[in-house]
């Protein structure tokens, strides 16, 4: 008998004699050893995890889950979990082989977590910054309503806050026993970006690694003002079976990899799993000393002292104005004014009303959000 079958007699002795439900795994794995997806070789998990799970022979990147990549990226001891309680139920009563129900149960104790990504606050390098890591290990990565929200609520968040913001991608795409729901996360989560990039001026960072598909490469994945990725990554919204027959060609071998996508201009840079850390911190710190840097429209609080209510009309009035053709470049100064008497019988939200006037009269009460925010990013001069 080999030494490698007699580890996994071993293994398959442990499994038998273990309880029906043990502690959750979030590695996804089984036994002391694996194999590398690209060349085959076998790997010893421990030394794997150790190596950032870059095979040994080859420098493939395997997948890592999201608590891996968390601590991978943010400094000990400084991650803070945005939205951990946020649990996903099933509005459509799906079932295809199993119930959805079923699905999400098998997979929040497969992973230990509630859905399929982790978000939350933390520093990188002394930087503070907001990140969220999906987890494909969760029914594959797939965006459903509760990753939709989390997501969203970190882009508000760091909207508020001024913090940079960083998403590591690594999804099948939209979740289709939610069906419509889903795919109504695409957008969402595009206008959220929108208001942070545009209108606050902040850097939004977008990691992809293997695979990132369907509708998250038609929407979040592929809307950073820079967009990484890790060597060979599956990257792509259709699959290559799909096209192929859609086209009636032959695609290239390496089609819908990072490299391939590098080459066509649709990435910004290609960065080894060991080098993304340092990789994001220096970018961050460019930006931050950029020349051409910019101040941000919202004033620091704006949108955390308004009712969801308000932020509608403002939404609203701002369209309007913008269609009317009355100015290109309307100013939250602007928007003040001319919702006032939309709130006027709002006592609660007239006197905040008066307070944000005050805050736009007062020079300084602009972030500066491509160089700084409250925490003025823990650099020490």
């Amino acid at each position: 008998m080999s030494i490698l079958a007699w580890i996994e007699d071993q293994r398959r002795l442990k499994l038998l004699n273990a309880p029906k439900y043990s502690h959750p795994t979030s590695d996804g794995s089984q036994g002391l050893w694996t194999r590398c997806d690209q060349c085959g070789v076998i790997l010893y998990i421990k030394h794997l995890k150790e190596n950032q799970r870059v095979c040994f022979g080859c420098g493939y990147h395997l997948q890592m889950t999201s608590q891996e990549r968390i601590d991978s990226l943010i400094d000990s001891g400084t991650w803070r979990p945005l939205d951990e309680i946020l649990s996903p139920c099933d509005p459509l009563e799906f079932k295809d082989q199993k119930f959805y129900t079923e699905r999400l149960k098998e997979a929040q104790e497969k992973t230990g977590l509630q859905d399929a990504i982790q978000t939350g606050t933390g520093l990188l390098d002394g930087i503070p910054i907001a990140l969220g890591v999906m987890d494909f290990n969760f029914m594959g990565g797939s965006m459903g309503s509760v990753v939709g929200e989390k997501i969203t609520r970190l882009i508000e968040y760091a909207t508020q806050e001024g913090l940079t913001l960083i998403l590591v991608c690594a999804s099948g795409g939209a979740r289709m026993q939610e069906g419509i729901l889903s795919l109504m996360q695409m957008a969402k989560i595009s206008a959220a970006l929108q208001i942070y990039q545009s209108c606050a001026n902040l850097l939004y960072i977008a990691v992809l690694t293997s695979p990132t598909t369907g509708g998250v490469t038609a929407s979040f994945a592929m809307l950073g003002d820079l967009i990484f990725a890790e060597p060979k990554a599956l990257i792509g919204f259709a699959g290559r079976r799909v096209i192929e027959q859609t086209l009636q060609e032959q695609l290239p071998d390496d089609f819908q990899t990072s490299e391939y996508l590098l080459h066509h201009g649709l990435l910004d840079l290609i960065v080894p799993r060991s080098f993304l850390k340092q990789a994001l911190a220096e970018t961050i710190t460019l930006y931050k000393d950029a020349p051409f840097r910019q101040s941000g429209l919202i004033p620091h609080g704006f949108q955390a002292q308004l009712s969801l209510v308000s932020q509608e009309k403002i939404r609203r009035e701002f369209q309007r104005l913008e269609h009317s053709g009355e100015t290109n470049n309307v100013s939250y100064q602007q928007l003040l004014v001319s919702f006032e008497n939309a709130i006027f019988d709002l006592t609660k939200e007239k006197v905040e009303k008066d307070l944000l006037k005050q805050l736009v009269q007062e020079k300084n009460s602009l972030i500066d959000t491509a160089s700084t925010n409250i925490l003025d990013w823990c650099f020490k001069n």
